[in-house]
C-alpha cells in the first residue's frame, strides 16, 4: 500500500489572493466555489495534487524548507519577466553566464519558489 498526494498546501493569510496570483501562474483555474474571503482555495490543476491555500493567523517568518519549482512553457527569462508583472519579487538570482541555473522568486505573501530553464532554453545550451 502507498499515499498519494492530494494537494501541496500553502499556509496564508488570504487563501483566496493567493490562489488568484497561483492561478495566474499556472494558467490553470481556481476551485469554483471559491469565493473572496474563504479561508481555504483551491487551484485546479490538471495533472497531479491541487495546490491548497489555508489561511492562517500567524505571518511567514522564515525560508520555506520545501518550495515549488517552475519548468516554464516559454523562456525562463519571460516567464520571470511575466510572473514579476503578477506580483512575484525576485529573492535570489541563481541565473549563469552559460544560462544554466534558476531564479528564486516569491509570491506575494513571501513564499518561495523558483523558476529552472524551459526545455527549449535546455536545448539551446545543449552540447
Amino acid at each position: 500500500m502507498v499515499s498519494v498526494f492530494q494537494n501541496v498546501a500553502i499556509d496564508c493569510a488570504d487563501a483566496y489572493e493567493l490562489a488568484r496570483f497561483w492561478s495566474g501562474v499556472t494558467g490553470c483555474p481556481l476551485n469554483p466555489e471559491d469565493r473572496p474571503g474563504d479561508p481555504e482555495a483551491q487551484v485546479m490543476l490538471p495533472q497531479g495534487p491541487l495546490l491548497h491555500f489555508n489561511q492562517v493567523p500567524e505571518p511567514k517568518v522564515v525560508k520555506n524548507r520545501i518550495h515549488l519549482c517552475l519548468r516554464p512553457e516559454t523562456s525562463r527569462e519571460e516567464e520571470v519577466v511575466r510572473l514579476l508583472d503578477l506580483g512575484a519579487t525576485l529573492v535570489a538570482d541563481r541565473r549563469r553566464p552559460d544560462s544554466s541555473g534558476w531564479a528564486v522568486l516569491a509570491d506575494p505573501e513571501g513564499n518561495e519558489f523558483c523558476v529552472l530553464r524551459s526545455e527549449s532554453d535546455r536545448a539551446a545550451t545543449a552540447s
